[in-house]
């Protein structure tokens, strides 16, 4: 098995808890960096199958022989994200979430011993905007279809494992639309917004919210990665978050911030200096997340994948508020806020009204 985007934290959880699976014999974990996560299981216990990490770019062609190598029958590709490791470049993240699919998919076409594809998505790929039906099913066509950023990414990732999955019938291909990620230690734009003593939120709307839990996700890839247990199918398209849903104001009092409403334009400039800053990646995609919300359909998960998510949305947020501590901001992220203003700032300006 191959599993790309070891390095992130969902990524290296996956590896750690799939190289436990019967009849799994070794796993590679490709990425541009190795995982900070004991991945080869020196300290456990327990039977594991092998493992071995190839630094390697996805966006390269090199990939192709890590799979002739190891003649690799299973492919779970995690690479998909809004950011990327160590860089704030959009154009390195398009490149690697885009370019990177496209030179996976291809030396997976031409591997005769691939047997299954497993693609990490999301439920950005409906958009967020005003006019969006209440639910979004895996079939429901979005009325606008998003204009830029990760969730435009991923529409065109999933285009291009449409054309695979046409070329290579043979294959078994998964995609599962993860709703947003959330947990003690997921490392995803949302978990940072909330983690923030105050909560910026646009004024006069106060969107529908469902997050899936990390352990969940872990164990939606899992089922996804190997043969569908009798009576499900593992093969198709699914939409994955936990049940119930959210209003962003129930979200912030569960957790204990408090919110400061802002006009639209507002909450984009603070957004825009929050990225600059590298305080935390609130990308446009995200603030119409927080405007207009999201909400999809998991029945296709529950009654075909025949998987129902341990944690509720409810349940997933109060697990992140559990790990988090209310109304603090670490001192490091105080420094690098306050370091990346003043370097945006004009010279002098920081003292004007000291005189």
């Amino acid at each position: 098995m191959l599993v790309t985007g070891i390095a992130r934290h969902l990524g290296s959880r996956f590896v750690q808890e799939i190289r436990r699976e019967p009849g799994v014999d070794l796993v590679v974990g490709v990425d541009v960096q190795p995982s900070a996560h004991d991945l080869a299981g020196d300290h456990d216990p327990s039977p594991l199958a092998g493992y071995a990490f190839v630094r390697a770019d996805i966006r390269r062609p090199a990939v192709a022989r890590v799979i002739a190598e190891h003649r690799v029958d299973t492919v779970v590709h995690l690479n998909v994200s809004a950011t990327a490791l160590g860089s704030t470049s959009r154009s390195t993240v398009k490149e690697t979430n885009v370019i990177g699919t496209m030179q996976l998919l291809a030396a997976v076409q031409k591997a005769p011993t691939v047997r299954r594809l497993v693609v990490k998505s999301t439920t950005s790929v409906y958009g967020s905007a005003p006019r969006d039906p209440a639910v979004f099913a895996e079939r429901t066509q979005s009325k606008v279809l998003p204009s830029g950023g990760f969730a435009k990414d991923a529409v065109e990732v999933e285009g291009y494992v449409r054309g695979f999955a046409r070329r290579r019938p043979d294959v078994a291909v998964s995609v599962l639309r993860f709703a947003n990620i959330v947990g003690p230690h997921a490392d995803t734009p949302l978990n940072e917004y909330f983690s923030l003593p105050v909560l910026p939120t646009v004024l006069g709307y106060d969107p529908r919210l469902q997050f899936v839990h990390e352990d969940d996700a872990v164990e939606v890839l899992r089922l996804a990665a190997v043969d569908a247990r009798r009576g499900t199918t593992n093969s198709g398209t699914f939409n994955v978050a936990g049940d119930g849903v959210l209003l962003l104001s129930q979200a912030a009092r569960r957790l204990g911030r408090p919110t400061v409403p802002m006009l639209l334009p507002a909450v984009s400039w603070v957004a825009a200096l929050a990225r600059q800053t590298g305080m935390l990646d609130f990308s446009p995609e995200q603030l119409r997340l927080l405007t207009h919300g999201r909400v999809v359909d998991t029945t296709h998960l529950r009654e075909t994948f025949g998987y129902t998510p341990e944690f509720s949305t409810e349940a997933a947020l109060a697990d992140l508020g559990r790990s988090t501590r209310p109304g603090l901001l670490p001192p490091e992220r105080i420094a690098r806020w306050t370091a990346g203003v003043g370097a945006l700032l004009p010279v002098g300006a920081t003292s004007a009204g000291g005189k």
